[in-house]
């Protein structure tokens, strides 16, 4: 029973220990008078995909690949068919055109060169596939050509204007919610990869099904709060970039290092996920030109939502 307390006690370290990481490292950035766009294309970034970070390296480490595999796509997923489909209901979201012709589609190249990574050996008839450390390194590669360009971009709206320094937060207390937040990453990733596999063994499912659905949910959390914040504010646009930016993340550079650390068996029967995870991406493509161009409505945040419901019934009623 232990196992389990700590399994959900786990999210909670995972995601304050993410928000404390994030709260400290800006702290530190602003007390070196770092602009405000760098410390948003690089802190803020990080933080609300360090849940799945931490978790697919412990999952490397200890080699359960099928959940950190598992992890990924169905956060992916997850971020596009629940998170924006609860952010639509509340309000229409428009796209800046920036975003639908470039980051959305960098997000489909993602979830596709993902499905020919971890199939780049069905022409040999073998039913398991590897992510080998060269994959992993490719992945890496899209992720830094991802960022360089995403500083360029950020360039053309970088002013001179420096933020001011947090007078009411020292140095010392930055840098202690910094490592008090990277403990609970440690922590709380590690109690709930030994939680997902003894609810795997116990309810006889997968790995890769816990993955899926139990944890992938649980580290898409922060992109949850974020986007849902952000649109109650107003700051649609906002709501859009953190969801498709957690996705690149979480492909290129979570996936990548954590295939660099440990080689990655897939297996073939995992598959239905991974062609979803290109579906999703599609889907939030073409209805940015149904109905109001470049805006994602209520029903089809709706649409969106349904969707989440018939994949999660389905990978239940299946075991996958």
């Amino acid at each position: 029973m232990l196992v389990y307390f700590l399994f959900a006690v786990g999210f909670v370290l995972l995601i304050k220990g993410a928000d404390w990481l994030i709260d400290g490292a800006s702290g530190l950035a602003r007390q070196f008078r770092i602009p405000e766009i760098v410390i948003g294309l690089t802190v803020v970034a990080f933080g609300t995909s360090a849940p799945e970070l931490a978790v697919n390296i412990i999952a490397s480490v200890k080699g359960n690949n099928a959940l950190a595999i598992g992890n990924i796509v169905g956060s992916n997923i997850a971020n596009i068919l629940l998170i924006l489909g609860l952010s639509a209901l509340i309000r229409n979201l428009t796209v800046k055109t920036n975003t639908v012709w470039r980051e959305i589609p960098f997000s489909l190249f993602a979830a596709l060169l993902l499905g020919f990574l971890v199939n780049d050996q069905l022409s040999n008839n073998g039913s398991i596939n590897i992510i080998t450390r060269a994959d992993g390194l490719v992945l890496i590669a899209m992720f830094f050509l991802f960022l360089f360009y995403t500083i360029r971009l950020g360039k053309n709206n970088l002013t001179d204007e420096i933020p001011e320094v947090d007078g009411d937060r020292p140095l010392w207390k930055s840098a202690l919610l910094m490592l008090v937040g990277l403990s609970g990453l440690v922590i709380g990733g590690q109690w709930i990869v030994d939680g997902a596999v003894s609810l795997a063994y116990l309810f006889g499912y997968s790995e890769s099904f816990v993955g899926l659905t139990v944890v992938a949910v649980g580290t898409s959390l922060p992109e949850l709060a974020t986007s849902v914040v952000a649109v109650r504010k107003g700051n649609t646009d906002l709501a859009i970039g953190n969801v498709i930016g957690s996705n690149i993340f979480n492909t290129f550079w979570v996936l990548g290092l954590s295939a660099v650390i440990s080689p990655m068996d897939f297996n073939a029967d995992d598959n239905f996920s991974i062609y979803m995870n290109i579906v999703c991406s599609a889907v939030l493509f073409a209805l940015l030109f149904i109905g109001k161009r470049h805006t994602i409505q209520k029903w089809q945040g709706a649409f969106l939502l349904l969707g989440y419901l018939a994949y999660i019934s389905y990978l239940t009623m299946s075991g996958k």
